[in-house]
């Protein structure tokens, strides 16, 4: 393959990939207009037409952003790509360093702030104009600077040094050099989600032990019958930066917590949350965390190998603009553009996801009332404003979790 033949690729598939997402996009705006002047008949008795039509509102209006999300970064990947901008970048971070290890971390470094700032503007008007118009955002300006300032700055203390290390075995350990970054990048992944609870997350959030001692008890109850152990159950302030409520499990081994949004348990019963807590226990006892972490091991192993076999071709390079050969610019422009040439395979994922979920909701039927998640998930798409009517085919594209009708019928037949 020629350098132009390949230039041509891209340019080609980036542009099938924004005009497939753009007409997904439309084809969700208009399927949840048309429905919204009824609320779906098995919700009918639990979902007013006010929250409903919010909900309808609420995603034509992200979708329209997210729209625009789309064009904007396929100009800033064409800019980076095509239009030369990682060559200029690489020059000129050689020039103050000189070539080698520095100089491709410098360049990854002013990438990163050079795209932060360009989509600066579209994420402050997501939060402060969006998510504000329907009532979501709690976030005000300085918790916003705020979290940027940290986010940069946890980037550069934890990315740079891995990054660092990296571009050292690709440039010291030969033909197999994949098989050590995939090593290097598997045990910092762990040690990522080993120090996350205690050390990352709590400085952007307050975590306090969970203050309602009869819940606790109850969800200590469910623990045990399930065989799950926990260093501790938390309350998350969620309400500092938005309203919607959430609940995650984080961590492994002994350092494993469970964290409710304050949100959260604003809007469920006790019985509700438990319900929802054996949701999120029933991926734990059907292993679902391991299988992807497992699957997305050996899916880097391959891009890995993958990207061994091109970063040795000249035309991999001059086809996505760049005249620099090094590591540096073979690992930024393999995972630029990656997406563009993997976005159809997105409902393979969202097949296995929903999947999970399906077994995750039966096994929370099994432990507790059906019924109770039925009526948590309801309140959930209520609150958060989660469509009733998703297109079928985005959704087959975009969402990890089954649309709520056929997820709520699920758990009525197991009830």
């Amino acid at each position: 393959m020629t350098a132009h033949q390949f230039s041509a690729l891209f340019a080609f598939a980036l542009t099938c990939s924004v005009l497939l997402q753009l007409w997904l996009a439309q084809r969700h705006i208009n399927h949840v207009r048309r429905h919204r002047a009824a609320v779906p008949t098995e919700f009918s008795d639990s979902i007013t037409l006010a929250s409903h039509q919010r909900a309808a509102d609420y995603t034509v209006a992200k979708s329209r952003f997210g729209m625009l999300v789309t064009v904007f970064e396929a100009i800033l990947l064409a800019g980076f790509t095509l239009g030369g901008g990682i060559e200029w970048l690489m020059r000129l971070a050689e020039s103050w360093s000189g070539p080698g290890i520095a100089a491709g971390v410098t360049m990854v470094a002013l990438l990163g702030v050079i795209h932060s700032l360009l989509t600066l503007p579209l994420s402050w008007y997501a939060t402060f104009r969006l998510e504000a118009h329907f009532g979501f955002n709690q976030t005000t300006p300085r918790v916003f600077v705020t979290d940027l300032c940290k986010t940069a700055l946890l980037a550069a203390l934890l990315g740079l040094p891995l990054l660092a290390a990296v571009l050292w075995l690709m440039t010291r350990m030969g033909p197999m050099w994949w098989l050590w970054v995939w090593l290097t990048w598997m045990g910092y992944a762990l040690f990522i989600m080993l120090v996350f609870p205690t050390w990352i997350a709590p400085l952007f959030n307050k975590f306090e032990p969970l203050p309602d001692e009869g819940l606790r008890r109850r969800i200590e109850t469910l623990l045990t019958r399930c065989g799950f152990t926990a260093s501790g159950i938390f309350m998350m302030d969620g309400s500092k930066r938005s309203s919607h409520g959430n609940a995650y499990f984080t961590g492994f081994g002994k350092t494993k917590r469970i964290v409710f949004f304050d949100t959260l348990l604003k809007q469920l019963n006790g019985e509700e949350i438990e319900a929802v807590l054996a949701h999120e226990l029933g991926h734990f006892k059907h292993r679902h965390i391991a299988k992807r972490l497992l699957w997305t091991y050996a899916l880097m192993l391959g891009l890995l190998w993958l990207l061994a076999q091109l970063m040795q071709q000249d035309w991999f390079y001059q086809g996505l603009g760049v005249h620099s050969a090094n590591t540096a610019t073979a690992l930024t422009l393999f995972f630029m553009v990656l997406p563009v040439f993997t976005f159809l395979f997105g409902p393979l994922g969202s097949w296995l996801s929903r999947r999970h979920e399906y077994e995750a909701d039966a096994f929370a039927a099994s432990q507790t009332r059906a019924a109770d998640l039925v009526a948590a998930l309801v309140k959930l798409y209520r609150d958060n404003a989660a469509t009733l009517t998703p297109d079928p085919l985005h959704s087959l594209f975009y969402d990890s979790h089954p649309p709520a009708s056929l997820r709520i019928a699920a758990l009525r037949r197991l009830a």
